[in-house]
């Protein structure tokens, strides 16, 4: 009888000991009494963001990863490289300034998309120290990119809006299908590059806003989720959807941009780098902003 109230009286001591630190040392905004509170609520979006999670996040993901590659090969075995001359007149492009925070924010991309990914099969890596490292180069690389933002928003906005020429140039998607070099209406900027210009930089905004939220899930949010009017819990599963939808979008765009840049164009990504053009790429590919240069005088 004596052996049965001690074995009781340890287990209630045990069951008040757990209790205990789970409202005390472990609670937290997100975890312990947070994550009870939160429980009447998951409906909202914890059942949305678990069957995302579960069925179509890495789906998305891995269809961007093999999309673009696949579709970049086909394009370079069967179309191959625009190759102009660079024997001739260049022409300015992008101011140093410019060319400093495109590239910074290219390097960063470089960074965040490839850990992006690993991260989205964290499960397939077996998490661990590799994906926490990935996560934390994530961390560190955004911090590069948000300070690129608002220099190039300021500096290409206004080349930014859609005009005629970019119906045009969907029309015959830039001329990219095909081999001959004739003339495409587009400006300093053609649609595909308005195009990524308009998901980088506002989708890029709200994945900084996003994936902050996340990088500190433990931190107390609430100023945040109270001005949404959401707890905590659910503020995070509605950035991590947000997040990861735009992340395929911004990932799927970047691919197809740096093979664009470096491999469909021979030689075009030097203009990031010297700033100019040359004449031949211009005429053919910008042939809009070829003929204001013309007539103002610049060429």
């Amino acid at each position: 009888m004596k052996k049965r109230w001690i074995v009781l009286l340890s287990t209630l001591l045990s069951m008040s000991s757990l209790y205990a630190i789970s409202v005390s040392q472990f609670d937290s905004p997100l975890y312990g009494t947070a994550m009870i509170n939160a429980i009447p609520n998951y409906p909202a979006f914890g059942e949305v963001f678990t069957l995302l999670q579960r069925e179509w996040f890495w789906k998305g993901f891995l269809i961007a990863l093999f999309l673009v590659p696949v579709a970049g090969g086909i394009h370079y075995l069967l179309i191959g490289p625009k190759v102009f001359s660079h024997h001739g007149k260049k022409i300015f492009a992008f101011s140093v300034l410019m060319r400093i925070m495109h590239n910074l924010a290219a390097l960063s991309f470089l960074v965040i998309v490839p850990t992006g990914f690993v991260m989205a099969f964290g499960d397939f890596f077996g998490g661990g120290m590799f994906v926490r490292i990935c996560k934390n180069l994530h961390g560190l690389a955004t911090p590069v990119f948000a300070i690129t933002v608002l220099p190039m928003i300021i500096a290409w906005i206004r080349d930014m809006f859609p005009n005629s020429d970019d119906v045009k140039w969907m029309m015959i998607v830039g001329g990219y299908l095909s081999k001959e070099k004739k003339p495409v209406p587009a400006g300093k900027f053609n649609a595909g590059q308005k195009a990524w210009f308009w998901i980088a930089m506002p989708g890029g905004i709200v994945m900084i806003f996003t994936g902050a939220l996340m990088f500190f899930l433990n931190k107390d949010l609430s100023p945040v989720a109270t001005m949404f009017g959401m707890s905590q819990i659910d503020l995070l599963r509605l950035s991590a959807i947000v997040h990861n939808i735009l992340g395929m979008v911004v990932a799927t765009f970047f691919m197809v941009h740096v093979y664009m840049a470096a491999i469909a164009i021979k030689g075009a990504i030097h203009s990031m780098i010297s700033g100019y053009k040359e004449e031949e790429e211009v005429a053919i590919l910008h042939s809009s902003w070829y003929k204001k240069l013309k007539e103002e005088g610049k060429v």
